[in-house]
């Protein structure tokens, strides 16, 4: 990246552990987990049947039935959340919509439409190609360009559980280059039956809540939902009088390829991608306040993690929280990564660190400090971001007020 610094102008969320910024934040300072049962379809085959699921949501309430027919849940989720950054950036007033572009990161997209219709299709009914159009993982870009009429350059990025914390990294770079005046960046996500029986299979979901870097900690929550950034040049969004949230002040991007599934097991990858993204942002190590972790719960990860940041911040990493906020928001995959940087930031600006829940009882592999006893207050004003994703995906954002 160069020197500009990246601004962010206007946040947006919808998951169910906030439908938008206001009470996205409130949840996150409550600790207010939005994990529990799920009904989304049918879970009683699998042994875990919670997850944080969306609840009570009315796609009429946001679209007509014309333009809600024709989105998947992932399409209408990134629709709102975008919709939610835009209006408060108030960019597309001052900028042509050819100036302003999408970067998504995406996971099973409109997997949960697809099944419907193959599950009709078996059943020897009718069922609607509609239900097919979001399949595809770029068709979240495409459908919120077209939603607001951006003409800017639009892109995905599939790498798994990093997904849209790489699609922020590469939106600040499309800044930052002056490819574009703007990007909307983030990504989104609904659980479908495939995940949930995917990651139920590789027996990695915790039947209760999960408890990361508890221990007796048994694996992930699932979640879905959707976050996005409006990201610009520090400058130019000061000199038009745009309200700053934070910046973006670099990321590093690491492919471990050590294992598909598995991370390196020394935390030597993790660190390794932790420490790109500090020196590629010319922030030191004493500057971080708190990393918001990848931290899924499980066995292996929770310890690679707290070694990593051992390996990062030497004999300080005790005194730099390592927070999971997938207990309370699940493990949204696709979108995980820009759901927990809007955390981080959301949490910069409120002066706050979030907890991690479920609390289980001290492993004395994880001995650093993780907010177990819930969130409190903080003057940090720069933060890690990190999203560790299967077959090394590796990406850390660096965040700042």
């Amino acid at each position: 990246m160069t020197k500009k610094r990246i601004a962010i102008t206007g946040m947006g969320v919808f998951c169910a552990a906030g439908k938008d910024i206001p009470s996205f934040t409130r949840n996150l300072r409550q600790g207010s987990s939005a994990i529990g049962p799920m009904d989304l379809f049918d879970v009683t085959p699998f042994p875990a049947r919670i997850a944080a699921q969306v609840r009570d949501f009315d796609p009429f309430a946001y679209f007509d039935r014309k333009t809600a027919s024709r989105l998947s849940r992932a399409d209408q989720f990134g629709v709102i959340a975008a919709g939610e950054a835009l209006s408060e950036s108030r960019v597309m007033d001052c900028r042509s919509p050819y100036d302003i572009g999408v970067a998504v990161g995406a996971g099973a997209a409109g997997m949960l439409h697809a099944e419907q219709w193959l599950k009709e299709t078996v059943a020897g009914k009718k069922a609607s190609p509609s239900l097919l159009r979001g399949i595809l993982p770029d068709r979240t870009a495409t459908a919120i360009a077209s939603h607001f009429g951006l003409g800017g350059y639009q892109g995905t990025i599939t790498t798994a559980c990093s997904s849209s914390a790489t699609a922020i990294g590469w939106g600040a770079d499309l800044v930052a280059t002056g490819r574009l005046k703007s990007v909307v960046c983030g990504g989104s996500d609904a659980i479908s039956l495939l995940t949930y029986a995917g990651f139920n299979s590789l027996r990695v979901v915790d039947v209760e809540p999960c408890a990361p870097f508890s221990l007796g900690r048994r694996g992930i929550s699932l979640g879905e939902g959707a976050a996005f950034f409006v990201l610009e040049d520090g400058e130019e969004a000061r000199r038009r009088g745009a309200r700053v949230y934070g910046y973006v002040l670099g990321y590093g991007v690491v492919g471990e390829a050590y294992h598909m599934t598995a991370p390196e097991p020394t935390g030597a990858e993790a660190a390794r991608v932790m420490a790109n993204a500090l020196e590629r942002s010319g922030v030191r190590t004493e500057d971080v306040g708190w990393v918001n972790a990848h931290g899924t719960a499980t066995p292996l990860n929770d310890v690679v993690e707290t070694r990593a940041m051992k390996l990062v911040f030497g004999e300080r990493a005790g005194a730099v929280p390592l927070v999971s906020t997938k207990a309370l928001t699940g493990h949204c995959l696709g979108s995980a990564g820009a759901i927990e940087a809007v955390a981080t930031v959301v949490s910069l600006n409120g002066g706050f660190i979030p907890g991690t829940l479920n609390f289980r009882g001290a492993d004395p592999e994880c001995d650093l400090d993780y907010c177990h006893e819930g969130a409190r207050e903080s003057r940090a004003s720069v933060a890690l971001s990190n999203s560790f994703a299967f077959g090394g995906n590796c990406t850390s954002l660096v965040l700042s007020l």
